[in-house]
């Protein structure tokens, strides 16, 4: 029987929320007798926004979805009923669950290209099984905290408000991306829901309809103060904006000086430039020098950025479609790929995905990333190199290092590190259970926030973004090479 729309959100816990192909591919595993050990990495291949930087994002949802992620009743009922797969298969899949262990760099660390991003290890079969809902939930939120992030920073670290509710892709996106543009720098949704799930503050004005459904203009705006008079912000722009909007909403705020309160103004069409300056000049003549401007209208962080140039007088920014769906590049460039496996006599081998287009030929080995800080705490660089194997021995303060570029070419550059070397990649689950307890949202922001101080400026301007240096060791390198050079003599 087909899912109903209302219960796909919980479907997702299902571990049939998998591409289909991962499923043939376990049972080919299984009857090969090939569940052994191995290594998985998640990477994305370029910066979304044409940027020079990434939030990372979703951790904490995949690791709730893990947890929960397995086959029901219905759901094997359903696989048998394809023909595809043998009963004993069927009879595996019943008893699924992720028993691996996972690595990941802290939610909303700012990240690069290359750079893995999370690390699974375990069984073959289980590894396979999770990648499209890894996939999923790292690539969507991933992209919306950085286009939030993005519009944030166009505001000059502002007051923005996620409005994108009715223009998410469906209702799972549009949790989705509430929790992501808050990690990014919203300080809140219009999202009922999500403010309730995450605790992300919720925030709302009022819609043209409510004006239209009174009588005048004047008296919609009454009516509301009188509802929610520590709330009230008036939308102006309903009939004319400036001959009629704003003034009704200073009588409106008249009466709300008496008793001591505030108010606010919405713009939502028209030049927002003009009408924010002169409502200001007609709130400053009217005595109401406290009274707030918030302007919505199609907004992304290139028209903010030019707003706030041009002095618009602007005090929230609420931004809907162009941060939920991320706007023109409408997906993040994730991949989950086969780095390791053991070759069946209990060692672990790295592998390669070899390709014509250098950008394409993954890293091997087993890898944990380093982020090198000059002295005065400022990210220079980061570093892959194999995890475990001492590759990073050489990485102190005082040490004189040669890092080499991820495509394994002659590009280098030697490097004196004068502060830390962090390693980023953390283990957050064992034996498919959590080693600590998760950040909340509101930590995981505040990460972001403090994460973003670490760059400098050139790598986050909107146009032309200095390029963030990625590289690998001198001992990566040489097994890349290595790789490749085997798999050309095979050919």
């Amino acid at each position: 029987m087909p899912i109903d729309a209302g219960t796909i959100s919980a479907a997702a816990d299902s571990a049939l929320f998998t591409d289909f192909y991962s499923l043939t591919m376990a049972q080919g595993y299984w009857k090969k007798n090939m569940n052994q050990r191995a290594v998985f990495e998640m990477f994305f291949r370029k910066q979304p926004f044409g940027g020079g930087y990434a939030l990372f994002a979703g951790l904490g949802t995949l690791l709730d979805r893990l947890r929960a992620f397995s086959f029901s009743a219905d759901d094997i009922a359903w696989l048998k009923s394809l023909g595809m797969f043998e009963e004993a298969f069927s009879e595996y899949l019943k008893g699924f669950s992720f028993t691996g262990s996972l690595w990941a760099i802290d939610e909303g660390t700012v990240v690069f290209p290359q750079e893995p991003l999370i690390r699974i290890e375990g069984g073959l079969i289980e590894c396979q099984i999770i990648e499209g809902m890894l996939l999923n939930i790292i690539n969507f939120q991933s992209l919306i905290a950085t286009k939030a992030c993005r519009v944030w920073l166009a505001s000059g670290k502002g007051s923005v408000m996620e409005f994108g509710l009715r223009r998410a892709q469906g209702p799972d996106g549009a949790i989705s991306a509430a929790r992501a543009a808050y990690i990014g720098g919203a300080m809140g949704t219009s999202n009922t829901l999500a403010g309730k799930i995450f605790g992300i503050p919720v925030l709302g004005t009022m819609a043209h309809s409510w004006v239209m459904s009174f009588p005048s203009e004047e008296e919609a705006f009454e009516s509301y103060a009188e509802l929610y008079p520590d709330k009230a912000v008036f939308l102006v722009d309903t009939y004319d904006t400036l001959k009629s909007g704003i003034h009704n909403a200073i009588k409106a705020g008249e009466k709300l000086k008496k008793r001591g309160k505030n108010f606010g103004v919405r713009l939502d069409s028209g030049d927002i430039h003009y009408l924010s300056v002169e409502v200001r000049r007609l709130l400053d003549e009217a005595g109401f020098n406290a009274a707030t401007i918030s302007v919505s209208n199609d907004l992304d962080e290139s028209i903010i950025e030019t707003l706030v140039n041009s002095g618009a007088p602007v005090n929230t920014w609420g931004v809907g479609t162009q941060m939920v769906s991320g706007g023109k590049d409408a997906a993040f460039t994730g991949v989950y790929k086969l780095t390791a496996r053991d070759n069946g006599r209990g060692r672990m081998i790295p592998v390669i995905k070899f390709s014509d287009n250098p950008e394409k030929t993954t890293n091997p080995g087993i890898k944990q990333v380093w982020r090198i800080k000059d002295a005065s705490a400022g990210a220079i660089a980061d570093v892959l190199g194999l995890d475990g194997e001492g590759d990073f021995d050489s990485l102190g303060k005082g040490m004189r290092c040669s890092f080499w570029h991820p495509s394994a070419d002659y590009r280098h550059f030697y490097h004196l590190i004068e502060g830390d070397a962090e390693p980023l990649l953390k283990k957050r689950l064992s034996g498919g259970e959590l080693v600590s307890p998760l950040p909340s949202l509101s930590e995981i922001r505040a990460h972001a926030a403090a994460d973003l101080e670490c760059f400098d400026s050139s790598y986050k301007r909107m146009l032309n973004p200095h390029v963030y240096k990625v590289s690998i060791t001198e001992k990566l390198r040489r097994l890349k090479l290595e790789l490749i050079n085997t798999y050309l003599g095979d050919l």
